[in-house]
């Protein structure tokens, strides 16, 4: 591959040859440096944006953004791994997946968007903002149906083509962004850009799949197609569904139960606390082709690979947890000033439910590859309730720092506690539990 003529001599010698190595290696570098863009800028956006609004609004919308976070899974169907595992397996099916998929998530977004509308005017049926804020947000989901073509580049590994799109997207409305802050706009704009970014970003995905020589007219919709994946994606989708009221679920009640001030506070906490969360997302995205073709050669290849995985995502947690404990005092007024320094506290708890959430990330590829969604389904589901159940016991008497307790503490059951008592999931729990104490790579 072209890109290895960068490389010194005694590498190039020891990646002749191997090319799903080479195209595993490129497909991270296109991904990592994909997502270090999109995390620097979505930071310097972000932090520029908080100190804006201030925790009063941006609590407001985080809010909208939680809550919009929480039904958007509704739109993907958990379609995403499992269109590219079949594209992966059969490139020849590339039309009538696509088109499958795309009519699938297209109707699955309008679905979503209905369903948001309806939880915010329950939720808060007199606050006339936060509705608007909901509903554009929301609106945003329906162009991820043309995220299908991101589907098929990824499965044939060739990341760098959505990079561009997506990327040039990011920008384009960053800067937008940026200028809405200097001209005072007001917190309704900053809603509006988020769906602008979604739709110029499905117009550069059509660009860049037409520039490839494919066609959008050639696809087509197979109703034998969309019966399979959805009786394969229901479990999946209701994980998923599941993995972000854990994930998302304390910030709406929080608003809810103790203000969005509070909320701004916690908010803040979270935004960094997930600033490398990417990292161990790009990883196991680019590696997943690779643990496919491990797991058809043989069961001890595919579990060797599997723990050196989650040592990996163990030794990059640790990495992160540990300076943030001794300095999240520092990192909070540095970024975000001291107008949110009730943060540095909740950062530095909040630091350490980034272990489970990177091998969590981890555990994903076994289950996609080992189809257990339907186990994926019930760790998730208790995961969930549990944290439902820690915040509501928790905010009322600690506020920010009760949700905080009951992230940490349900990230670690949904992930790791769950595998102890779940049959198909023993083995990867003690695999976890060895990442967890003894996380060696080499």
């Amino acid at each position: 591959m072209s890109w290895t003529r960068i490389l010194p001599e005694f590498l190039r010698t020891r990646l002749e040859g191997r090319i799903t190595l080479q195209k595993t290696m490129g497909n991270t570098a296109w991904m990592m440096g994909d997502q270090v863009v999109r995390q620097l800028v979505g930071l310097l956006v972000g932090v520029w944006l908080a100190r804006y609004l201030g925790p009063q609004l941006f609590g407001e919308f985080s809010y909208a953004m939680a809550l919009v976070m929480i039904v958007a899974p509704l739109a993907m169907l958990g379609l995403d791994d499992l269109s590219i595992r079949q594209l992966a397996r059969r490139p020849s099916s590339r039309d009538e997946t696509l088109g499958t998929v795309f009519c699938l998530i297209f109707f699955g977004g309008i679905l979503a968007f209905a369903l948001a509308l309806a939880a915010i005017t329950l939720a808060r049926p007199g606050e006339t903002t936060v509705r608007w804020l909901v509903g554009i947000l929301a609106a945003a989901i329906i162009f991820r149906a043309f995220y299908v073509i991101e589907f098929w580049f990824e499965s044939q590994m060739q990341w760098k083509y959505t990079v561009f799109a997506k990327t040039s997207a990011l920008l384009l409305i960053s800067l937008v962004k940026i200028a809405l802050i200097l001209l005072h706009a007001p917190l309704i704009a900053f809603a509006w850009a988020i769906l602008a970014e979604d739709a110029c970003a499905a117009l550069g995905l059509l660009i860049v799949y037409w520039r490839r020589g494919y066609a959008i007219k050639a696809w087509r919709f197979s109703q034998r197609m969309a019966k399979s994946l959805l009786k394969d994606s229901w479990p999946l989708v209701c994980s998923t569904l599941m993995t972000m009221i854990y994930l998302r679920i304390d910030q709406v009640m929080l608003g809810n139960m103790a203000g969005n001030i509070e909320l701004g506070n916690y908010s803040v906490a979270v935004r960094v606390a997930e600033t490398w969360y990417f990292i161990p997302m790009v990883i196991c995205s680019a590696t997943f082709p690779a643990l496919v073709e491990a797991e058809a050669q043989s069961e001890e290849l595919f579990y060797a690979q599997m723990q050196k995985l989650y040592n990996l995502m163990a030794l990059l947690a640790y990495g992160f947890a540990l300076p943030v404990t001794f300095f999240s005092q520092e990192i909070i007024q540095l970024l975000f000033s001291d107008a949110y320094a009730e943060a540095a506290p909740l950062l530095m708890i909040l630091a350490w439910a980034g272990v489970f959430a990177s091998i969590g990330t981890a555990r994903t590829n076994l289950i996609i590859t080992k189809n257990w969604t339907r186990v994926n389904l019930v760790s998730v589901s208790l995961g969930s309730a549990l944290n439902v159940l820690l915040n509501y016991q928790l905010i009322p008497r600690y506020g920010a720092m009760g949700a905080v307790a009951a992230t940490c503490l349900s990230y670690w059951f949904a992930v790791h506690g769950t595998c102890l008592f779940l049959p198909p999931l023993r083995k990867t729990g003690g695999m976890i539990t060895r990442a967890l104490l003894f996380p060696k790579v080499w």
